[in-house]
């Protein structure tokens, strides 16, 4: 079972979402991590790594902790357009939506990197 998989049957994150059914909480996270319009997994890190993340990212990739990330911080690096897009396309709350995807992004990135790095293609 993936992550998006699991996260489906996140009681927690299910009540979070009100109007947003648990089947498009995969869609979403999905478009935002995938290959559309952000460029993949990898993508998303190096822009977080730019943009001065570099010290989440890399308790994300590692064994420990996980740094948290804002939903404003996200934000801007993923650009407000892209999140009032997606917000808009599935009926969620910008502010909302930036909160689960900060919630959520840093767990992406834990799973995706059981050996401290991405793999290649992610």
């Amino acid at each position: 079972m993936g992550l998006l998989d699991s996260l489906e049957n996140n009681p927690a994150l299910r009540s979070a979402l009100g109007q947003l059914g648990a089947a498009v909480l995969p869609a979403v996270l999905s478009e935002v991590m995938g290959s559309n319009n952000q460029g993949g997994l990898g993508a998303i890190v190096a822009k977080l790594q730019q943009a001065g993340f570099g010290d989440q990212v890399k308790s994300w990739l590692g064994n420990g902790q996980n740094l948290p990330i804002s939903a404003d911080q996200l934000r801007a690096v993923l650009g407000n357009d892209t999140v009032r897009q997606l917000a808009a396309r599935y009926n969620i709350p910008v502010d909302q939506l930036g909160e689960i995807l900060a919630q959520e992004l840093p767990k992406a990135v834990d799973q995706a990197s059981p050996n401290g790095h991405l793999p290649h293609g992610a």
